[in-house]
This record gives structure tokens, C-alpha cells and sequence, in this order.
């Protein structure tokens, strides 16, 4: 699983950002500090935010690219900083990439799979459970080896259930990560979501119905129990 070391001071922001990025597969620590961040554990990629309160992050970053453990990891600026001179001291800095605030967390995502292409770490970005095989990177979905094409939502609500395989997951946490929202309203939607997904996965048992509560991926062979209608 690709691990993201997010640098932002904001804690609002922050919370809401890593949400929506484990939503999407990706493992998430936060720093809200320069300190923090130069004392947490190596990661996959860096989600730079450059107004920090001890250091500014164009020095952080250099930091960053110093730390032999972190040689190879892609580093991500996000800033409400838009002047190009901005841009180019955080390129020049070390950094692959700048991304402006306020973020799009498609654009984010899109931006995060085509940095760590271009980067020489190998970094496992796919999830399997059972028959299911879904690349995060790609954004691809194998089942029984067959290649099954999916909608970016079911594609991220599929993400959300291997990643607690075997688990129940309430509906609200599937529509919080999936949708960004808790409204009641959305629970149809969730429900044809997770009747299509069992229709092109072409094993509906694998996602069975929690009556009450939820839906649980399961593996093949705990695959007996019939699924309730969504």
C-alpha cells in the first residue's frame, strides 16, 4: 500500500484531506510541523504544505531531500502560494510537483499516481483479497484474472471495502469516504453503487449485505452465505 507523509498545519484541512485519501487506498500519517515531519517515518510520497509554522517549506523540503531514508520518495507541494516564482523555488527545492490550493482530489490523486511513475521506488499499490486485485496506481481491477471495468466511484467504494476485508463497513463510513457525505438520501445511491459492483465483479455473494449495519468483502471460501438484497 502506497504510504502519503501529509505536512499541513491546518488541522481541518488536514483531517478532511486524509479522509478523502484513504478513501481512495492510500495509507496516511500526518505532520503538522516541520519537526514532525523531519521526525516521522519514510514514506511513498509527501504532501508538502509550505506556510508551516517553524519552517518555511521550500527549506523543508531540502530537509526532506537530505534524509538518506527518503532519498526516493516523491514530494508534492500544496500551497495556496500561486506566483510562478513560488513554483519554481519549490521545483528547484527537490519538489515533483506543485499543486495549488483549493485541491480537487481527483486532480490530487492523478497528480500523486503520474509522480510516483517517474519515481524509482517500488511501491506495492495493489490491494487483493480472495479473486480481487485492484491497482491503485492504475486504477485498474482484475477478478479471477479477468480485467473488470468500473466507474470511479464504484472503483473507490470497492477500494474502501478490501481494505477492511472481512470487516463490516457502515453505510455512513461508505458514504463518508466514498461520497463526502452523510445525508440519508445517498443511501440509494450507495445501494445501486454496490448491486452494480457485484454485477460486473460477477460473484455477488463476495459482497454480502450486513442487515442494519452494512456490507463486508469477503474471500471466496467465506463467500457461502447468500447476499441480502442491497
Amino acid at each position: 500500500m502506497i504510504k502519503v507523509l501529509l505536512v499541513e498545519d491546518d488541522v481541518r484541512l488536514a483531517d478532511a484531506l486524509a479522509g478523502a485519501l484513504e478513501a481512495h487506498g492510500y495509507e496516511v500519517d500526518q505532520a503538522r510541523t516541520a519537526g514532525g515531519a523531519l521526525a516521522a517515518p519514510s514514506a511513498d510520497i509527501v504532501l508538502l504544505d509550505l506556510g508551516l509554522p517553524d519552517m518555511d517549506g521550500i527549506e523543508l523540503c531540502q530537509r526532506i531531500r537530505e534524509r538518506q531514508d527518503f532519498g526516493d520518495t516523491a514530494i508534492i507541494m500544496v500551497t495556496a502560494r500561486r506566483q510562478q516564482r513560488e513554483r519554481i523555488l519549490g521545483l528547484r527545492s527537490g519538489a515533483d510537483d506543485y499543486v495549488v490550493k483549493p485541491l480537487v482530489i481527483e486532480e490530487l490523486c492523478a497528480r500523486m499516481e503520474a509522480v510516483l511513475r517517474r519515481t524509482t521506488r517500488r511501491v506495492d499499490t495493489v490491494l487483493r483479497t480472495g479473486p480481487i486485485e485492484a491497482d491503485l496506481a492504475t486504477r485498474s481491477v482484475l477478478c479471477e484474472g479477468r480485467p473488470v471495468e468500473l466507474t470511479r466511484k464504484e472503483f473507490d467504494l470497492l477500494v474502501v471495502l478490501l481494505r477492511e476485508a472481512g470487516a463490516v463497513v457502515s453505510r455512513e463510513d461508505l458514504l463518508l469516504k466514498v461520497w463526502q457525505t452523510a445525508w440519508p438520501g445517498t443511501l440509494r445511491t450507495l445501494e445501486v453503487h454496490i448491486g452494480t459492483l457485484r454485477s460486473k465483479l460477477g460473484l455477488p455473494r463476495l459482497i454480502q449485505t450486513v442487515r442494519g449495519v452494512g456490507y463486508r468483502l469477503v474471500a471466496t471460501e467465506n463467500a457461502g452465505v447468500p447476499a441480502s438484497r442491497a
